[in-house]
C-alpha cells in the first residue's frame, strides 16, 4: 500500500475536529466531548497492512493514522512511533520489527553495571544527524508538514523515563538495582533522560515546538513502593518536563500513568501542570481509575483523560465498551477544565471496529454539550 490510495481528508470534518479537539484547553466547548482511543498500530490492520510497515515505514503510518482518525471520528492529531522504547536506538538498543507484532529488543544497550559508565549521550546536533529514533519522527514529521500541515501536531515522546532506562538493561535487573544498586539505577536514568531532553531540544529545533508526552508504568503500584516510585518515578517525570519546557516544548503536557497506580496516584500532583494539561491514570488495581478520584484532586488543574478498559476494548462487546464508555462521560463532562474520553492504554491492533465505533456513538449520544 501507498500513501497515495488514501482518499483526502474531508476539509469540513477537519475543521469541526479542530474546533472540538481546542474546546477543553480554550473553555469552549464545541459540539460533543473528543474521543482518542490513542490509536496507533490499530490503523495497520484498519488499513490492511503489517504491523511492521506501520512501525518501519513512517509516511505510510502516518497517513493511516489520518484516515483512522477522520473514518471513527476522533481527533485531528498523528499519533505515531517506531517503538514505544524511544531514544533507546540512540543509546545503542537494536530492535527487530516483526511482520505482525510490536518492536522487540534484539539488543539492549548495556549488559550489566560495567556498560553504564560507557554509555555515552548524544547531544542534540548528533540526534539530528544519526539518531535512529529521531529520523524516524522527523520522516513523519516532515510528510504530515508538507502535505496536511493542518494536522501536524509535532509530538516530544519523553515517556516513561524510568520504564526506558530499565529497558536498557532489562526491566527485571533494573527493579533489582533499584534495591541493590540505587547508585547504578540513578545513573542509567540520568543518562536516558539526558538523552531524551537533547531529543526534545533536536524535536523543538527542527520544528517550534512539541507536544509533551510523559508519564510512568514501571513506577506503579503492582512493582514499586511509592517511596521508590517518587523517587525513581515521580521526581524524574518532573524534572523531564521541566527540562522540555527549559527546551521550548509545550505548554502541552499529557500525563499517562500506566497500569495500576492504585498507591501513588497522588504523588503526581508534584509534577508541573500548565494550563495544556491532560492527565489520565490507566487502573486501580485491575479496574479503570475512578474518575470522581481524580476529577477531585486532578480536575483544576488538568484536562482528564477517560480510561474505558483496554482488556473490554480488546475482547469486550461493542454494549460493553458503549455503556463503559457512557457511564465515564457522565462523569467527565462535570470535570472544571474539560474532558476527554479515551482508552486506558493505546488501542490494541486487534481491537475490533465496532468497539470503537462505540465509543464515538457514546459520546455523541450522552456527551453533546447542548443536552447538558
Amino acid at each position: 500500500m501507498e500513501t497515495t490510495d488514501f482518499p483526502d481528508p474531508g476539509k469540513e470534518w477537519k475543521e469541526n475536529a479542530t474546533k472540538r479537539f481546542a474546546g477543553p484547553f480554550i473553555g469552549k466547548d464545541f459540539d460533543r466531548v473528543n474521543v482518542d482511543p490513542v490509536l496507533l498500530a490499530h490503523a495497520a490492520p484498519y488499513c490492511g497492512f503489517t504491523l511492521k510497515e506501520f512501525y518501519t515505514q513512517p509516511k505510510l503510518g502516518a497517513r493511516a493514522v489520518i484516515w483512522a482518525h477522520e473514518a471513527y471520528d476522533l481527533i485531528p492529531v498523528v499519533h505515531w512511533w517506531p517503538t514505544i522504547h524511544v531514544w533507546s536506538q540512540e543509546l545503542g538498543t537494536e530492535f527487530e520489527w516483526r511482520t505482525n507484532s510490536d518492536p522487540m529488543v534484539k539488543k539492549r544497550a548495556i549488559k550489566g553495571p560495567e556498560d553504564v559508565e560507557r554509555l555515552e549521550v548524544p547531544d542534540a546536533a548528533e540526534i539530528k544527524k544519526t539518531g535512529k529514533t529521531f529520523l524516524a519522527f522527523k520522516e513523519c514529521f516532515d510528510y504530515v508538514a508538507k502535505n496536511y500541515p493542518d494536522w501536524l501536531v509535532p509530538l516530544y515522546y519523553g515517556f516513561q523515563i524510568e520504564t526506558n532506562a530499565a529497558e536498557l538493561l532489562g526491566s527485571e535487573d533494573f527493579l533489582v538495582w533499584t534495591y541493590k544498586e540505587k547508585d547504578l539505577a540513578h545513573k542509567l536514568i540520568r543518562k536516558a533522560l539526558d538523552t531524551s531532553l537533547n531529543a526534545c531540544q533536536a524535536i523543538v529545533e527542527t520544528y517550534g515546538g512539541a507536544l509533551i508526552v510523559t508519564g510512568a508504568a514501571l513506577a506503579g503500584t503492582d512493582l514499586l513502593p511509592n517511596d521508590k516510585i517518587k523517587e525513581f518515578g515521580v521526581d524524574y517525570c518532573r524534572e523531564l518536563v521541566k527540562g522540555a519546557l527549559r527546551r521550548g516544548a509545550g505548554p502541552q503536557v499529557w500525563y499517562h500513568l500506566c497500569g495500576n497506580h492504585a498507591k501513588d496516584w497522588e504523588l503526581w500532583e508534584e509534577v508541573p501542570f500548565t494550563p495544556f494539561t491532560v492527565f489520565q491514570v490507566g487502573y486501580k488495581g485491575r479496574q479503570p481509575f475512578p474518575l470522581t478520584d481524580l476529577i477531585k484532586k486532578y480536575g483544576r488543574k488538568a484536562t482528564i483523560m477517560g480510561n474505558v478498559d483496554t482488556k473490554v476494548v480488546h475482547s469486550g462487546t461493542s454494549k460493553e465498551v458503549y455503556e463503559m464508555q457512557r457511564d465515564q462521560i457522565l462523569v467527565g463532562l462535570d470535570n472544571p477544565n474539560g474532558f476527554i474520553s479515551g482508552c486506558a492504554c493505546e488501542l490494541p491492533a486487534n481491537a475490533p471496529s465496532a468497539n470503537i465505533t462505540a465509543m464515538v456513538r457514546a459520546a455523541n449520544d450522552v456527551g453533546r454539550f447542548n443536552k447538558r
